[in-house]
């Protein structure tokens, strides 16, 4: 075995190089190939998994607005259940109270953690539910018509809904409610689709 620095002859037994001192690599060694995190992993044709185009939830603007809102609102409440002088409530008390004001946006926050919009290379996934988790697949194949839907408030803002009509026997249509620049959610989804005819 020779040294793969200096190419030195090594002893059977030494860990180290005697002219160099560098570690001995032992050919007997297993190792584990790892891709580097900065180049993306090419799937092959055989492999059953799909690249996602893009994944997303519903906006998040009206759960900040009501966590700040709750925020303010325990101050007040604090701070007037602290003026009240014909009973004294200990800020102990008061504090707990307000701060169950933080339980509304809470509940819609976890609402909005509930849904999930994925687009594959094959079809649109729509995830909801907590525990039990329901997946509706529509595949791309089957949608006929993509409509972008805002109100006046929704364009102000920047965000609306996606609008998927389905064409199989039954019917239906898909909507992805209030997401975050729904224009680029459904030119992702047509350049999808264009891509597969």
């Amino acid at each position: 075995m020779r040294c793969a620095k200096c190419g030195s002859t090594l002893s059977p037994n030494s860990r180290f190089c005697d002219q160099c001192g560098v570690a001995a690599q032992d050919t007997e060694e297993t190792r584990i190939a790892r891709p580097q995190s900065g180049i993306p992993v090419r799937l092959d044709d055989h492999d059953d998994a799909e690249a996602v185009i893009f994944q997303v939830r519903p906006t998040m603007l009206f759960i900040k607005i009501g966590y700040a809102a709750a925020i303010v609102g325990a101050i007040l409440l604090t701070v007037l259940l602290a003026m009240v002088s014909f009973v004294e409530i200990p800020w102990y008390y008061s504090l707990p109270v307000a701060l169950g004001l933080l339980l509304i946006p809470g509940y819609y926050h976890l609402k909005r953690n509930m849904i999930r919009y994925t687009l594959t290379e094959s079809k649109i996934e729509t995830d909801y539910g907590l525990i039990a988790r329901t997946t509706r697949n529509m595949p791309l194949a089957k949608i006929q018509d993509v409509t972008v839907s805002a109100s006046i408030l929704q364009r102000l803002l920047g965000f609306g809904d996606v609008v998927v009509d389905n064409a199989s026997e039954i019917g239906g249509t898909t909507i992805l409610h209030n997401i975050n620049n729904p224009r680029h959610h459904a030119d992702l989804l047509l350049r999808e689709m264009a891509r597969r005819h």
